[in-house]
């Protein structure tokens, strides 16, 4: 009999449930009749709810919170794979999919393109950052989520699309024809010499073609007389595991252990080793990483740290080191479960949060440093576990003022830059842009004109609750020309803080109308031209004395790490 609609879903996964529950139920073993136990009660309460709810309900949705609330109780990375999500998850594998290549944000209302990928349909057909989808091959992108946008553009490569849009600052809608094709985002999206003998690879993800890129833009920056590398994993999520043992096997001699695996399955542990002839085991290394680089990305700048193969530069890392393996479900769903941790060579585990054991409100902790291990590197330098990669050399993190993150927020650099692409055909070189001082005040004048702009500081919102408190104690009375003062000094004040922050201000400007012009290779070449940790990175390659002392030991953390 064919089962049918939402009463066919219901009694389908009632019997799937009903038959685990009958499987489970024979067996002796404690365990196993706690699984059956539970599995019968839930398939009881379902049933129960189905009958009698006051509202129909959605059997598919239900039953996908249900999991997801579950998985949930046990770590971040443990996750369902719906089949609908099924190409969301090749793409972050293979950093491959069918579209037109640009990325879209939501802004109220309204569906924008938030960057085109240079040489993919988008930028082919003359879309730019800024513009306003309206249709989709006649459909609507009007109260449409982004997601219901993005399967709009996916799918099927060489399908003809029609984009409707509203250009700012142009009247009239446009149109623009593209077809759809099967795009491959860079791992390396950017490589080059910074220096007459330093070469720069920049590493965004780990997906199955990322070694080979590593690879190709090393031998590339050996021609052109690199004499070192600096391997630049900052914002790097992570990835595919087998991606990093073979990005650092470029870096180090055939049979080094590079990172083992260890979790509940035994037969499952694993040692991963160097299976291939490094493409220069001698060429000084500097990594650069900060709070996003994880996973995979502390396999690599862990692996090099650990065997002193190169030199760690930057902020202490995220502290991922739970591996996930991929499990096939039926009706082309998956599970993407943790099934151990890893342990790179020093044999430390990196892993910063102990999902394991959570706090009484669910909350979860940080490995206590009573915990914290103490390991040494293959040079017998002193390394620890429990939080992430420590780097060799911390730099202090760049903040922005507090004018700088609101606008960001507004979108008011983002929206000028838009305006500013669409009157102006080109600019400098990414290397050599600058915004001049009546182009400041061209976006001075435009934040102004937003008379819906508005700004908040922390340390008012703390006075605030500071006067709230005195005021409660009584105490208000006695101190009440120091509050003022103080709210006086530290109260936002658009013109004061437009001329105290104008350099940093111009430098976000400018990285933004780069962007327009040059993409995502001229976005990083552009910031680097100021980068505190690449200059570090720099100074350390070119000081043999340095370089040598931090990885020998003979130059301790604490000289270096203030």
């Amino acid at each position: 009999m064919k089962l049918q609609g939402k009463r066919g879903a219901i009694w389908m996964l009632a019997i799937l449930l009903f038959c685990s529950a009958a499987f489970f139920g024979f067996s002796r073993d404690e365990r196993n009749f706690e699984i059956s136990k539970n599995l019968n009660i839930y398939y009881t309460m379902f049933r129960e709810l189905n009958l009698f709810y006051v509202d129909e309900i959605d059997p598919g949705d239900l039953v996908k919170k249900s999991m997801d609330a579950m998985l949930k109780t046990l770590d971040p990375y443990t996750t369902y794979i719906s089949e609908s999500e099924i190409e969301d998850f090749k793409l972050m594998t293979t950093g491959e999919y069918a579209g037109i290549g640009a990325l879209i944000s939501k802004r109220k209302d309204e569906v924008i393109i938030a960057e085109p990928y240079e040489g993919f349909p988008a930028y082919k057909a003359g879309l730019r950052a800024g513009d306003v989808m309206l249709e989709i091959n006649g459909t609507s992108t009007k109260g449409k989520s982004t997601d219901d946008v993005s399967n709009l553009l996916k799918g099927q490569p060489n399908v003809p699309l029609t984009i409707k849009i509203k250009r700012p600052g142009v009247k009239k809608t446009m149109e623009k024809k593209l077809v759809r094709e099967k795009i491959q985002l860079k791992s390396v999206p950017y490589y080059g010499m910074v220096t007459d003998s330093i070469g720069y690879i920049h590493l965004n993800q780990f997906t199955n073609k990322s070694a080979g890129e590593v690879k190709e833009a090393l031998k590339a920056l050996k021609e052109q007389n690199a004499k070192s590398i600096v391997l630049d994993l900052r914002g790097n999520p992570g990835g595919l595991l087998d991606q990093a043992i073979d990005i650092t096997n470029l870096f180090v001699d055939k049979g080094e252990e590079i990172v083992s695996t260890k979790g509940k399955v035994s037969k499952w542990d694993k040692s991963y080793k160097a299976t291939k002839s490094p493409v220069d085991a001698e060429i000084p290394i500097a990594v650069l990483v900060n709070r996003g680089s994880a996973s995979a990305s502390e396999i690599v700048s862990g692996a090099i740290q650990d065997l002193d193969r190169g030199v760690v530069l930057g902020n202490r890392t995220f502290g991922k080191g739970l591996v996930q393996t991929t499990r096939n479900l039926t009706y082309n769903t998956k599970l993407k479960v943790t099934t151990a941790k890893y342990y790179i060579p020093s044999g430390r585990c990196i892993q910063a949060l102990d999902y394991s054991n959570r706090n009484d409100d669910g909350s979860v902790g940080k490995i206590a440093d009573s915990l914290i291990t103490e390991y040494q590197t293959k040079n017998g330098r002193l390394v620890y576990d429990g939080g992430g990669i420590l780097p060799d050399i911390k730099i202090k993190p760049e903040t922005y003022s507090v004018l700088s993150v609101n606008l960001i927020r507004n979108f008011m650099f983002f929206d000028f830059a838009t305006l500013y692409a669409n009157t102006n055909e080109s600019i400098a070189s990414a290397k050599e842009f600058e915004v001049s001082d009546e182009l400041f005040k061209e976006f001075v004048a435009y934040v102004k004109s937003k008379e819906d702009f508005t700004y908040k500081s922390e340390s008012t919102e703390i006075i605030k609750a500071l006067k709230k408190s005195a005021k409660e104690e009584k105490n208000f009375s006695i101190s009440t020309d120091e509050f003022a003062a103080l709210e006086a000094k530290l109260a936002p004040n658009l013109d004061r803080d437009i001329e105290r922050f104008k350099d940093e201000l111009k430098e976000l400007l400018a990285h933004e109308i780069v962007k327009r012009y040059h993409y995502q290779k001229g976005g990083i070449e552009f910031g680097l031209r100021e980068d505190k940790t690449l200059l570090r990175a720099i100074e350390v390659l070119e000081s043999n004395n340095e370089y040598a002392g931090i990885l020998d030991g003979s130059i301790g953390l604490h000289a270096i790490n203030k």
